[in-house]
């Protein structure tokens, strides 16, 4: 399994992609995914049958919550194959610099669940070293 990152400055196209890719993953393997926003603004630009999560709903504070938020949506669907998440430094909550602990929970996760991570981080500079083997071009 695989966690990729598409990075950039805000504004930059980056929800767009992510909405590609989850769409064109959905078309080519009727693939079993889900997509988490910080609201309900895109929802409607998703194909009708990936289940969409608004995560401003559910007061998420830091990155402890947020692995338990994703533990929780994998272990309700034990066939998902992809989660797109979409704005997280608005859902985390927290520096991208302090994350690496998160992430490598992220990378154990995908694997023992098998299932992929498609994430939009939006920054100023360079992407820290420890995400940059994860960046889509």
């Amino acid at each position: 399994m695989l966690i990729r990152i598409i990075y950039g400055k805000k504004g930059t196209g980056k929800s767009r992609r992510l909405i590609s890719l989850a769409n064109e993953a959905h078309e080519k393997n009727e693939e079993n995914a889900v997509f988490i926003d910080n609201d309900g603004d895109r929802m409607y630009m998703l194909n009708r049958n990936i289940r969409f999560i608004n995560a401003g709903e559910f007061r998420i504070d830091g990155p402890k919550m947020f692995t338990g938020f994703l533990s929780g949506i994998a272990a309700q669907d034990y066939d998902l194959q992809a989660i797109y998440i979409n704005s997280f430094m608005k859902i985390v909550k927290h520096p991208l610099e302090n994350l690496e602990e998160m992430f490598a929970f992220l990378r154990d996760f995908s694997e023992k669940q098998h299932v992929d991570l498609i994430i939009s981080i939006s920054g100023e500079g360079e992407l820290p070293a420890y995400l940059a083997p994860l960046a889509l071009e």
